[in-house]
This record gives C-alpha cells, sequence and structure tokens, in this order.
C-alpha cells in the first residue's frame, strides 16, 4: 500500500536514500533532486586501483552530504577478466561494473525501508546507458525495482520508490541524449558550480589497458585467481615498464611525481635503484623474491641511461632491497635511444 510520503517524513529518515558518487555532475545532480523533496542521502563511493574518490569527496562535502568510501577490487577483478556483459573498447566491463557498485551499495540498507539510486541519463553513454544496459544493471544489483535515475526517471519504468509514494515522480527530469545543457542549468538553478568531469576509470584508457593487461598475463599470475594483487597495478600507473629475467620486471620513474608514488609503493623485500650524486629515476623491482644479479645489472644500467649522467660514461648507482643494507657501483651509462632499440625484445609494455 503506498506511504506517499510527505517532505517533513522523508526528512525524518523513514525511508533511506543511497546513492552512487563520482563526483561528475550528473551524480551530484541526482542526490541533489531528492534533496528537493526532503531527504538526506546516503552517498557511496566505490575505491579500486582503476578509479580514486578524489571528486566524490569534494562532491560529497558540496553537496553537505555524508560520503561512505568502499573498496571494490577483489569483487570487480573477477569481472575485469571474464565479463558477464562484454566490454568497452578496452577492458572496461561497464554494464558489470555498474551492477556491482549498486549490488554493494544495496548492502548498506540492510532490512531498513529505502531505495538505491544513481546519476545515468538515458542514452548519455551508448555501451552502459542504453535501455537494455540499464535494465542489466538493476537486475544485477538484486534489487531491481528499487533502482532510481532521478535525471532520467520519466522516461523510464516507474521503480517502486515512485509506486510507493517514497519519491514525487513528477518532481523528477527525463533528460536523455549526451548534451550537458540541461545539467549545466540545473546546476546554475541550484547554486551548485559544475564540476570537473570526475576523471573515469583507467580501464577506458588504451595505454593503460595494455599495461594491464601485460600484468595480468605475466607467468607468475596464471594460477592464481586473486592476481594481480592491488598494489602491483598501482605500480604499473607509474614509470616506464621493463621485463627482465626470470620473470621480474621493473619500473623506471619518468618524473618526481613517478618516482614519489613508486617509493611510496615500495615494500620490504623489493629492489630499489637510484643515483647516487645526481638527479635521475628511481626504479623499483616487485619482490618478495630477491633479484637475480641479471635483474640487478639491468636495474642499474636502467637507472643509470635515464639519470643524468651529463656526458660521464660512468655514473654511480645506488641499490638495496627494501629493509636491506645499500650498495654502491658504478655503472657505465648508455646513450638512453640505443638503449630502448637494445631493450625493445623485452620490453612488454608502452610507455
Amino acid at each position: 500500500m503506498p506511504l506517499n510520503l510527505t517532505d517533513a517524513q522523508r526528512a525524518q529518515g523513514l525511508v533511506r536514500a543511497i546513492g552512487l558518487m563520482s563526483g561528475g555532475l550528473d551524480s551530484l545532480l541526482a542526490a541533489r533532486l531528492l534533496m528537493e523533496q526532503g531527504f538526506r542521502p546516503d552517498l557511496v563511493v566505490f575505491t579500486s586501483p582503476f578509479f580514486a574518490p578524489d571528486k566524490a569527496l569534494e562532491g560529497a562535502e558540496a553537496l553537505g552530504l555524508p560520503l561512505t568510501l568502499m573498496d571494490i577490487y577483489d569483487d570487480l577483478l573477477p569481472l575485469v577478466k571474464k565479463p558477464l556483459h562484454g566490454r568497452g573498447r578496452n577492458l572496461n566491463p561497464c554494464v558489470d561494473c555498474h551492477a556491482l557498485m549498486l549490488k554493494k551499495a544495496g548492502e548498506l540498507l540492510r532490512k531498513d525501508a529505502g531505495f538505491l539510486f544513481s546519476g545515468e541519463v538515458l542514452g548519455q553513454r551508448p555501451l552502459s546507458q542504453n535501455p537494455r544496459a540499464l535494465s542489466t544493471v538493476a537486475r544485477g544489483s538484486g534489487r531491481a525495482d528499487f533502482v532510481l535515475r532521478p535525471l532520467s526517471a520519466r522516461l523510464l519504468a516507474p521503480t517502486e520508490a515512485e509506486r510507493l509514494g517514497w519519491v514525487d515522480r513528477e518532481r523528477l527530469l527525463g533528460l536523455s541524449g549526451r548534451s550537458r545543457r540541461a545539467q549545466l542549468d540545473l546546476a546554475a538553478g541550484f547554486g551548485l558550480p559544475a564540476p570537473t568531469p570526475a576523471g573515469g576509470c583507467l580501464l577506458t584508457d588504451p595505454i593503460f589497458s595494455r599495461r594491464f593487461k601485460w600484468l595480468l598475463d605475466r607467468p607468475e599470475g596464471r594460477p592464481d585467481p586473486a592476481w594481480p594483487p592491488a598494489r602491483l597495478v598501482e605500480i604499473i600507473k607509474h614509470g616506464r615498464l621493463f621485463a627482465a629475467g626470470s620473470g621480474a620486471w621493473l619500473a623506471v620513474g619518468r618524473n618526481q611525481a613517478d618516482n614519489r608514488r613508486l617509493a611510496e609503493l615500495a615494500r620490504p623485500g623489493d629492489l630499489i635503484c637510484r643515483l647516487e650524486e645526481a638527479p635521475g629515476p628511481l626504479t623499483l623491482g616487485p619482490g618478495p623474491a630477491p633479484p637475480s644479479p641479471e635483474t640487478l645489472a639491468l636495474a642499474r644500467s636502467l637507472t643509470a641511461a635515464y639519470g643524468d649522467h651529463g656526458g660521464a660514461a660512468e655514473i654511480l648507482v645506488r641499490a638495496e632491497i627494501r629493509g636491506g643494507p645499500a650498495s654502491l657501483e658504478k655503472t657505465a651509462v648508455t646513450a638512453t635511444a640505443a638503449w630502448a632499440e637494445h631493450l625493445r625484445p623485452v620490453t612488454s609494455a608502452p610507455d
């Protein structure tokens, strides 16, 4: 029997509204539309090496709403490897990923009366926001009748939240297509700054996708369904990647930001090389196995080749196994162009 809540009753939290928050314009507006009806939505952002919560944190702060962070990597990895509903142009399993996010958000409802919502707009993305995909995502959430898309609701079948009178359908929108004009006008009306795009998912990026595929196909990961661990996915986001002997591989920083992040990601047992007396890259060889003499020599040579050696024939390179003693060794410098040509047969990931 319809409850037909008033705005005041919604404000009392008799029905919970839990929404996905990316920090992009659509997710902000979806939450703001429900706030206009008296709701104080609970927002959720999902984290993984493929997407970060920074924009969502800014968006929730702008709205003055609580935000829950949930790490989704372990649940998402099997879907990246073997998506149920296909991929986009690269490794992005968008339909499966959105369904998983709604399913995890739905777990926050427990036995409370409530519904889920997102900022999806009908027709905005051909792969994941067409009518069939939206329906598939809702079913995959396990709460198909309780998934509301406030920006396009009036073009979609009514959800239980509308039929039960929890949400006033007439105060929702009927947006569709790729134009952003209506959203920008709406944001201006609400006094919200129009945020820059939320950054998206790295699995849609062709360069990162090639790197991640390279990591997926590493021989050490073939028997392990949990391969690769999140730390290694973070590492391949930074620097140049080089395969070495015996299954080892190296990441060589390209700039100070790479060097700082690779240093943060280093763990006991990892190989680290730096120039001792000149600017240059940090070279990281993920452990835990000790590097072979060949891998250590390659790491020293790469660090020297990409460093600021000032035309010297040799340069001092510091190498250490994180947590152990360091060793200094003068290392011959090879011209970068010739070095890259020499390494091409064992370089399996793009710069």
